[in-house]
């Protein structure tokens, strides 16, 4: 095409420069075939409905979508299409915490009466945010249980104040310390400990400290029905032999239990920045990922899992959420930085994405 101007012209190298630089901030998508046919194989064979996606450092090697995220509309998934996280969200917390550890504004092991002088005073003088983020805090899980017998639970909108005093506040199970209790009650004080501490809500100190630095595009903190977040995929009971929903809302005092969503692709940066040190300086990653309680490989908000590939010990960050109809599988092997994710809208057995997460890894170190 021949420019017919000097202004033309230069409209058109800047064009020209924005796609190029549009390309560079992309990861690189190299090859990995053994990986597609795999991921293809059991989508036909299992009726899959989601995301998978490979890759090593900041390189997608594969990436694919199967499926719908919205039957009713007709809307496929994509790898930019935004999914519910589940516990994933946990982990995104504790790195919250951890980057406000680093700046001085909270300590783990001080007694959360500091932060809260208000909460119950002989649980609070036991109770550290170390024991909180690792469930060996003893803190009996009041908002489950109250979930159970009142699903309506869930569409609560409560102060943080209200909600740790009606759902945290019970007689401790055990010494913090000496057991361990997946409790999401404990994630309730930990956000009325962050909230207090920095004066800020907590979706917006995730926007800042993740978010934004990353440039991520779909992802964030939802609170009520995840199908107020634009362009995300909906939760279905089943999609065969007919459509089914199935919406779990997560209120607001909840969401650093189960709030964060996110789609593949931005997860996939988040895991590659998290371990860059875009995130954390290095001493706070290693604090973030090293065991605490070793008999559930549990860390900060997450897992650190020895596990075999291609025939050698990888130390993995391994994280799994499942909220609804949506499972969220994300490992990044620490020594080699392979990375695999795998989506799902549809309620899917949780051990055969473990299973397709396995081959995955084990395709992308062959």
């Amino acid at each position: 095409m021949k420019l017919r101007s000097g202004v033309d012209r230069h409209a058109g190298w800047r064009f020209v420069l924005a796609g190029l630089a549009l390309l560079m901030s992309l990861p690189a998508l190299a090859d990995c075939g053994r990986c597609a046919a795999i991921a293809r194989r059991f989508a036909a064979d299992n009726g899959f409905n989601g995301v998978v996606l490979v890759g090593h450092d900041n390189k997608v090697d594969y990436a694919e979508a199967f499926g719908l995220a919205d039957a009713g509309a007709g809307t496929r998934i994509s790898v930019d299409t935004p999914f519910e996280a589940g516990s994933v969200s946990k982990w995104i917390a504790a790195m919250v915490v951890m980057r406000l550890v680093q700046q001085g504004q909270l300590a783990l092991d001080e007694p959360i009466s500091t932060y809260l002088p208000d909460y119950r005073h002989d649980s609070g003088a036991k109770l550290t945010l170390r024991s909180l983020m690792t469930h060996a805090s003893g803190v009996p899980n009041e908002i489950d249980e109250a979930i159970k017998r009142d699903p309506a639970t869930r569409a609560l909108s409560l102060s943080n104040a209200e909600a740790v005093h009606r759902f945290a506040s019970g007689d401790l199970h055990f010494e913090p310390g000496t057991d361990w209790d997946y409790s999401h009650s404990n994630w309730l004080l930990v956000k009325a400990i962050v909230e207090k501490a920095t004066g800020r809500d907590y979706a917006s100190l995730v926007d800042g400290f993740v978010v934004q630095p990353l440039a991520l595009h779909h992802s964030g903190i939802y609170s009520g029905s995840s199908s107020t977040v634009p362009g995300m995929a909906r939760g279905y009971l089943r999609l065969t032999p007919y459509a089914e929903l199935l919406d779990k809302p997560t209120p607001n005092f909840m969401v650093l239990a189960g709030g964060f969503y996110s789609s593949a692709s931005d997860l996939f940066v988040l895991m590659d920045g998290l371990f860059a040190g875009r995130i954390l300086s290095p001493e706070s990653t290693r604090t973030l990922m090293t065991v605490e309680r070793p008999a559930q490989n549990y860390a900060l908000g997450g897992r650190t899992k020895t596990l075999t590939f291609a025939g050698m010990e990888h130390s993995v960050a391994w994280e799994y959420g499942s909220n609804g109809a949506f499972r969220v599988l994300a490992w990044r092997t620490l020594d080699g930085g392979h990375t695999v994710i795998v989506m799902n809208n549809t309620s899917f057995d949780h051990m055969k994405i473990g299973e397709l997460g396995t081959a995955l890894m084990e395709a992308s170190y062959r």
